[in-house]
């Protein structure tokens, strides 16, 4: 069950935010307070060098989201996470280094439970920090807001899709269909828990998650060990088949783009797009434009709007639309937008979005084979 992380509402909060900062540099500590101090929304309610002293400051100040370092003295981040999300959950935003250590780590955070990750601030390029701020800001008003789980509530295993469903040889094994999602905050474990409940022989499927580039890398591997679909970082012209997974670097936008009979993969390093790239838009409208009837699109948790107007476009392309529900999503930004603009068809539970697609591929098939010729 859905743990409400506060009781403040995004967008409508009813005081200020208290955020406890625990990082075991100091002049880290007073650089993200000097930021949230920048909002009046937020309030810095203490901060902590190590794990030790962030647990009795917790108890001291109840705050409703903290900012988290992964190496620490004592205890370290993901130990310390571990042991929060067990026995006082709430919303945690890690901040981590962005070498592929740190990437690995943070997926880590991510599925014992932290909401969201930032890098560390860089120092040495002062003209990036405002920047930085606006992020730090906007990621700490939506852990406010954002469904918590403990490790306990979570299933280690997502519900698979039922084997009837695996058609082998048969209609689910095509080309011909693509499925497309799009994901943002907390799209790291959603996107996981829809991959591991398909079948091996499903659509090709293209990924467009808000990701930095040192994460796609280590994030497309993750995805390929633990599920039955081969999973791969996409590559520029790489063919799209069935029983595979094309997730977007970290730096570019993924495209769906025609090539004779076959759709093949395009990536662009054009400018961000919603403030994005990879973008959910971008990907969505490609398939819209180049794959129509025959596609699926999928709008999974996420902040923001990014994928909605994409979404949008694929359901009036005639291509079949689904969004993760409000209960289960950690926060329903991106998804409760497309369905506020009636972008969405079906509107389902997380566990029951692999189910879901399976059944609507048979749907699609049924449909064709229904169609005279």
């Amino acid at each position: 069950m859905a743990l409400p992380a506060s009781p403040l509402g995004y967008g409508e909060i009813k005081r200020r935010i208290r955020v406890l900062i625990v990082d075991d540099s100091a002049l880290v500590r007073q650089m993200l307070t000097d930021m949230l101090a920048r909002d009046p929304a937020i309030e810095v309610v203490g901060s902590a060098g190590d794990a030790h002293i962030a647990r009795q400051k917790i108890k001291q100040l109840n705050p409703d989201v903290l900012t988290l370092d992964v190496e620490m003295p004592k205890m370290d981040g993901l130990t310390f996470l571990k042991n929060l999300m067990r026995l006082r959950p709430m919303p945690v935003v890690m901040v981590s280094s962005l070498a592929e250590h740190g990437a690995d780590v943070t997926l880590d955070a991510l599925a014992m439970g932290a909401v969201d990750y930032l890098p560390k601030p860089r120092i040495d390029i002062a003209a990036t920090l405002g920047d930085y701020a606006e992020e730090l800001i906007e990621k700490i008003k939506a852990a406010a807001s954002a469904s918590v789980r403990t490790l306990d509530s979570r299933p280690a295993h997502p519900a698979a899709a039922p084997h009837r469903l695996s058609l082998g040889g048969g209609s689910l094994r095509t080309s011909e269909r693509i499925i497309a999602i799009g994901a943002s905050t907390g799209g790291t474990e959603a996107i996981k828990q829809v991959l591991v409940g398909l079948p091996p022989d499903a659509p090709g499927i293209v990924i467009a998650q808000h990701i930095p580039k040192a994460f796609s890398t280590p994030f497309a591997k993750r995805m390929n060990d633990c599920c039955r679909m081969t999973v791969y970082e996409a590559e520029d012209g790489q063919q799209i088949l069935a029983g595979h997974v094309y997730i977007a670097p970290g730096d570019r936008h993924l495209k769906v783009a025609r090539d004779g009979a076959r759709y093949v993969c395009k990536l662009d390093d054009g400018e961000l797009v919603n403030r994005h790239k990879p973008s959910v838009d971008v990907l969505f409208r490609s398939v819209a434009q180049n794959a129509g009837r025959n596609s699926i699109g999928v709008l999974l948790t996420g902040m923001g709007k990014d994928g909605a107007r994409g979404l949008l476009e694929m359901r009036e392309a005639g291509s079949r639309t689904v969004a993760q529900d409000e209960a289960t999503s950690v926060v329903w930004g991106m998804p409760g937008e497309a369905v506020s603009i009636g972008a969405v068809q079906h509107i389902i539970a997380l566990d029951q979005v692999a189910t879901g697609l399976c059944e609507l591929i048979g749907a699609m098939d049924v449909t064709r084979e229904a169609r005279p010729a």
